[in-house]
């Protein structure tokens, strides 16, 4: 697990940008996995930067989102199709029929998440995942006691989501306490993770993530199975790991290691 520590939020959001820019022009047809929140919002404003001046284009690209409320349609603006569409897809140019998100309103939602599966493999798998963590350090909508192992699937929301969640939601509008969710096996079998963090209220499960044990009650500790897994973090997310300017050493060497192999 690579844990990256940079001054603040712009930094880490530029930082992730790029390493989805690379991953882009590399492979113009790249299967992004994307996540909602309010963390991967300003990354998405510098793709769609990094898009208008030509640098990548999303022409080619597929991509998965990690989750979806259960019960609500689409076009809901509590959705996160309508967060995808209103933060990213509607602002770069890529084709929105080649962008998947779990279907919140489907009739069969059992069948609906085998299907989900099947397609992230009919489309070779997910070459970069992108995450956030919540303050228990779930990664998806997969909630602490959740399977390492787990697959996409139906997946009741902790009363912490639900009450960090309830801010988006109106006073007399229904906020769901189900959901769909790619599972943590899922994630893992991604070629590439790329976690963001950022804030003193992140710190505890970046803390648990980095440097605790491997449990179910930690679901983002899962990526310390990762062989490709990249944090990236501010100095407030960071501020309770016990190790932290080692992290800041290991990853002035890994760029000088990476100028050297540039040459």
């Amino acid at each position: 697990m690579k844990v990256v520590i940079l001054k603040d939020a712009a930094a880490v959001a530029a930082y992730g940008a790029e390493i989805f820019v690379k991953q882009i022009n590399k492979k113009n047809h790249s299967v992004l996995g994307l996540a909602t929140g309010s963390t991967p919002v300003a990354l998405y404003q510098e793709l769609i930067a990094a898009n208008k001046e030509s640098k990548v284009s999303f022409s080619a690209v597929r991509s998965f989102n990690l989750d979806e409320y259960m019960g609500i349609e689409g076009d809901h603006p509590q959705s996160y199709r309508h967060f995808m569409n209103e933060e990213l897809f509607n602002h770069v140019d890529i084709d929105k029929s080649n962008t998947q998100v779990p279907p919140g309103n489907a009739a069969n939602p059992i069948e609906a998440c085998e299907k989900y599966e099947r397609d992230i493999v009919d489309m070779g798998g997910i070459d970069i995942q992108l995450l956030g963590i919540g303050r228990n350090a779930h990664i998806g909508f997969n909630e602490p006691s959740s399977s390492l192992a787990s697959r996409t699937r139906v997946k009741t929301l902790t009363q912490a989501t639900i009450d960090d969640n309830a801010r988006f939601f109106g006073a007399d509008e229904h906020q769901p306490h189900l959901s769909i969710t790619m599972g943590i096996g899922t994630i893992l079998e991604s070629k590439k993770v790329v976690l963001l963090a950022t804030g003193e209220g992140k710190a505890e499960a970046i803390q648990a993530t980095v440097e605790g044990p491997l449990s179910a009650a930690c679901p983002a500790s899962a990526l310390q199975m990762h062989r490709n897994a990249v944090l990236i973090i501010d100095e407030a997310a960071a501020s309770k790991l016990v190790d932290k300017e080692f992290y800041k050493h290991i990853e002035v060497e890994n760029q000088k290691l990476e100028e050297m192999l540039e040459l």
